[in-house]
């Protein structure tokens, strides 16, 4: 497994800085945002040909490879260019959200749909194009999921996995793990006090801090032999100083460096 930090949690501070301290909490890669107005400055999608020089003279000078970019929009214009990005970057994982609407069919057809076109031109640029459940749309809990997966037989689509969500789901997050795990190609922690519509304030999301089971979550990867991206995703801290930005991101690798240790994985 690829530990790493979605760098939306140093979305106050430029890329450089979440490149230096990710690389300064012990990860082993980094997840770059492409999620507007939380630090949309790290890959401006318009931009997206003038800032791939710098990622890549970051990439190396803190030996962090990129495993991934979030850009939660389907749109197909904004998909295309994180495409191209990524391949000019070699990262192997784009990550979307799923949109839609919880309990409409129609609105899960709809998403069944675009994903499958969508996946397409993952394929068409050698990537691999993941959604995962999200509280509130179509893709929501792992029945869900599993209609997605049923439909899209693409090998370049595959599930991002988010304890968090599936937690707030009312499901249990290692047994929903277990059963999908054949198709996950990225996965996306943190940890969560409670079941309430958000994860809760971004020192409450650090591994350790809430009520999910992530040894156990960490233990079904290593058993199936999960080798892909495992990226803590902290929301709601771009207003954060870098101090807390750190702290957040050293504690949940150490939370997980344990996790590790204590099902054999490292």
């Amino acid at each position: 497994m690829k530990l790493g930090v979605n760098s939306i949690l140093f979305g106050g501070h430029d890329m450089a800085v979440a490149f230096e301290y990710t690389a300064a909490s012990g990860y082993d890669g980094i997840e770059l945002s492409a999620i507007e107005g939380f630090g949309d400055r790290h890959l401006v999608l318009g931009e997206w040909r003038q800032i791939v020089p710098t990622i890549n003279e970051l990439s190396k000078k803190w030996n962090l490879p990129v495993t991934a970019i979030e850009q939660p929009s389907q749109e197909p214009d904004r998909m295309e260019a994180v495409f191209e990005a990524a391949a000019e970057i070699d990262c192997p994982v784009i990550n979307c959200g799923p949109g839609g609407e919880t309990g409409s069919e129609a609105s899960l057809q709809e998403v069944i749909d675009t994903l499958g076109r969508l996946s397409e031109r993952a394929a068409h640029f050698g990537r691999t194009l993941c959604v995962k459940a999200h509280v509130g749309m179509a893709v929501h809990d792992t029945p869900t999921s599993l209609r997605v997966l049923d439909a899209i037989t693409s090998d370049a689509f595959g599930l991002d996995m988010d304890p968090s969500h599936v937690h707030r789901a009312g499901e249990n997050p290692v047994e929903a793990l277990a059963a999908v795990i054949d198709r996950v190609r990225h996965v996306h922690i943190r940890d969560c006090r409670g079941r309430q519509t958000g994860p809760g304030d971004p020192e409450m999301q650090a591994n350790g801090r809430g009520d999910i089971d992530l040894l156990g979550y960490m233990r079904v990867l290593h058993e199936h032999r999960y080798t892909g991206p495992v990226n803590l995703e902290i929301i709601g801290a771009q207003e954060y100083a870098l101090p807390r930005c750190v702290a957040i991101a050293a504690e949940s690798r150490g939370h997980m460096q344990a996790c590790l240790q204590a099902c054999g994985a490292r």
